[in-house]
C-alpha cells in the first residue's frame, strides 16, 4: 500500500530527513506550495496524513482531508491545528513536546544575559561610537540572590530553573498543575501568580496557548511587576496583551523585554514593540539547532508513520479518539 503524506510548511533547510523516514513505507511526501488555507484544503483531498510546522491546519482543511488518518505537529503546541475536529473525525493527532527543550532553556537564558549585560548595547556602541563610548548608567544586575518567576513549570520550565539555579537565582514558579512538593524537588519555590509578579527580577513564559492563558500576561499583571523588571516570553505570542506590554515599557513601568514570539508570527519592520530600545527580539528561532531540528523532523514523520502502520505513537494529543465509534486510524487502546 503505498500512502501520501502532506507537509504543510517549514522552516529548515529541506524535508529529505522526513522523507526517508517515510519513504520506509512506501509513503509519498506532498510538499505545499504556500500556507494557504485553500491551498491546503486543496492538496489535503486524498492524503493519508498531514505534517505541519507553523501553517493553519483549519476546521476547512482537515475537513477537506477525507482519506486522513493522523495530522502530526513538527513541535510543542497545537493551536494551529483544528483538533477537536480531527477528534469528531477520528483523525488521531501527534507531536513532539520534548525535542528541544535545551534549545529553547538556552534561548531564555541568553536574552537574560544580554539585557542583564547589556551584551548587544555595548556591541553597538563599541562598533559604532568607539570603546568606551557608552556611559555606565544603565541598570545591571548581580544575578546571585535574584528572583527568577517561571511561568509554566513543563519540560522547558523545569529546564531552564536549572540553569538559572547554576546562575545563583532563587526560583519562583507559578503552575496550577504542579504541587509545591514536585517544584521544590526540582529546586522552584511554588507561589500564586501575584507573588510571582512582585517578587520577581525576571520573568519567563512557558505556559501552553489556551483560551484562558490568552493575554495571561495584560495591564493588571504588568502593573504588579518591579519597574526594573524583564519579561521574556519563547513560548507563545498572545500570551501578552502586546498593546498592554507596549505601554509599560514607554512609560517605565518594566524595564525591558525578550521576545522570541509575538501574536503576528510575520510583523511588519515597523511594528511598535520592534521600534523600542529595550526590547531584544529574535524571529521564533528559541527552538533551533541543527541537532534539535533533525530530531524534530525524524520524530515528527516517525509518529505519523506509527499510526499509519496501526501503532500508538508516542505523543498522542487527542486521546478521546481511541474511542470514536468509527475511526480512521486503526488504534487501540
Amino acid at each position: 500500500m503505498t500512502f501520501k503524506v502532506l507537509v504543510t510548511d517549514y522552516v529548515w533547510p529541506s524535508v529529505e530527513p522526513e522523507r526517508a523516514v517515510l519513504a520506509k513505507i512506501g509513503a509519498e511526501l506532498v510538499v505545499a506550495p504556500d500556507g494557504d488555507e485553500d491551498t491546503l484544503a486543496a492538496l489535503a483531498t486524498d492524503v493519508d496524513g498531514i505534517l505541519t510546522c507553523f501553517a493553519q491546519v483549519t476546521d476547512k482543511v482537515v475537513r477537506a482531508a477525507q482519506n486522513c488518518v493522523v495530522i502530526g505537529r513538527y513541535g510543542v503546541g497545537v493551536d494551529n491545528i483544528a483538533v477537536d475536529t480531527a477528534t469528531e473525525l477520528g483523525i488521531a493527532v501527534t507531536y513532539v513536546p520534548d525535542y528541544c527543550v535545551d534549545e529553547v532553556s538556552d534561548h531564555v537564558m541568553g536574552l537574560l544575559l544580554d539585557w542583564n549585560r547589556r551584551i548587544s548595547i555595548f556591541d553597538a556602541s563599541v562598533k559604532g561610537a568607539g570603546w568606551g563610548s557608552l556611559p555606565l548608567t544603565m541598570r545591571i544586575m548581580r544575578l546571585r540572590g535574584k528572583k527568577l518567576g517561571i511561568v509554566g513549570f513543563g519540560r522547558i520550565g523545569r529546564a531552564v530553573c536549572d540553569k538559572a539555579l547554576a546562575f545563583g537565582f532563587e526560583a519562583l514558579t507559578y503552575d496550577p498543575y504542579v504541587s509545591a512538593e514536585q517544584a521544590a524537588a526540582a529546586g522552584a519555590r511554588s507561589v500564586d501568580m501575584e507573588t510571582l509578579l512582585r517578587e520577581s527580577d525576571f520573568v519567563t513564559l512557558h505556559s501552553p496557548l489556551a483560551p484562558d492563558t490568552h493575554n495571561l500576561i495584560g495591564a493588571d499583571e504588568l502593573a504588579l511587576m518591579k519597574s526594573d523588571a524583564f519579561i521574556i516570553n519563547c513560548a507563545r505570542g498572545p500570551l501578552i496583551d502586546e498593546d498592554a506590554l507596549y505601554d509599560a515599557l514607554q512609560s517605565g513601568g518594566i524595564g525591558g523585554a525578550g521576545l522570541d514570539v509575538l501574536v503576528d508570527a510575520h510583523p511588519n519592520p515597523d511594528y511598535k514593540l520592534l521600534r523600542l530600545d529595550n526590547v531584544i527580539v529574535t524571529p521564533h528561532v528559541a527552538f533551533f539547532s541543527q541537532e534539535a531540528v533533525l530530531e524534530l523532523e525524524e520524530r515528527a514523520a516517525g509518529e505519523v508513520v506509527s499510526v499509519l502502520q496501526g501503532n500508538m505513537p508516542d505523543n498522542l494529543v487527542n486521546r478521546d479518539v481511541l474511542s470514536h465509534p468509527s475511526p480512521r486510524h486503526s488504534l487501540s487502546a
